[in-house]
């Protein structure tokens, strides 16, 4: 694949302003970004302002707070609650609205704790997952262009502890042709975890996902991934979504996601 998510286009104030490419366009509507963009260039800020820091990042969350435009937007870190072992960091994604005025479309926040050597009592809660035979048909949005093109999605053809199970490895760059670190490329797929566990027909409901909130317990190594996710669609057209997360070396952590769901028939 060539181009990247982003482009950078420099410095505006304490914040940086990118240019949204096609590979960060939704499945559910091209206008829109897809969430694990959004979350990956935010991570991208929240790590780059952290620095050198003896910290690592153990919870990052995004808030999806309106639809975000497949335009210019700008992006800057903070820090929210400085600490010498636990730090809060915190991003926010600004783009211009129908009217022409700007508001933020997404927030991210990180705890960033301070590390120290605990591997004699390190344990994790399941066994690695060995990548199988992947199923045919990837997900339920196949053709689907922009950001389902730059992700390599091969969901396994049998189910594991009753939850679906998919491999990914993003094949795009975040910004530019920069470097990503295993969290941002971690990043750029684990907003797939809505349409990984699908409980529902994309055709005849849509079930978008306002959040993401992700637990690590170990830092992820290389560049694939899999969630082993599942949802579940509550009577009121509220739904929700969690899946473990795991790399080649075994699971590193969950997530989870609010689901706003609606039939096809209404309008949202």
């Amino acid at each position: 694949m060539s181009g990247p998510h982003y482009r950078r286009l420099g410095a505006d104030g304490e914040a940086q302003r990118f240019e949204s490419t096609d590979y960060t366009r939704s499945n559910w509507d091209p206008e829109i970004q897809h969430g694990s963009p959004p979350l990956a260039l935010m991570t991208k800020l929240i790590e780059e302002l952290a620095g050198d820091a003896p910290m690592r990042i153990g919870r990052v969350s995004m808030d999806i707070l309106g639809a975000i435009p497949v335009a210019p937007v700008r992006v800057r870190a903070w820090v929210q609650r400085p600490g010498s072992r636990i730090t809060l960091l915190a991003a926010e994604m600004v783009a211009s609205g129908p009217g022409g005025s700007e508001r933020a479309v997404a927030r991210a926040s990180a705890w960033l704790l301070a590390t120290s050597d605990t591997a004699d009592v390190a344990a994790d809660r399941f066994p690695p997952l060995t990548e199988g035979d992947a199923d045919p048909v990837p997900h339920s949005w196949e053709g689907a262009t922009g950001y389902l093109e730059v992700v390599s999605w091969r969901r396994q053809r049998e189910l594991d502890n009753g939850s679906a199970v998919v491999w990914m490895s993003p094949l795009a760059h975040l910004v530019d042709t920069e470097d990503m670190t295993p969290m941002q490329r971690l990043a750029l797929v684990v907003d797939c975890a809505n349409g990984a566990g699908a409980a529902l027909d994309p055709a005849a409901f849509v079930f978008m996902n306002t959040d993401t909130a992700m637990h690590l317990h170990r830092v992820p190594v290389g560049n694939d991934f899999a969630l082993r996710a599942c949802g579940s669609i509550g009577p009121d057209g509220i739904g929700a979504t969690t899946a473990e997360i795991f790399d080649r070396q075994g699971f590193i952590g969950t997530c989870a996601q609010t689901l706003f769901v609606q039939r096809r028939t209404l309008s949202i």
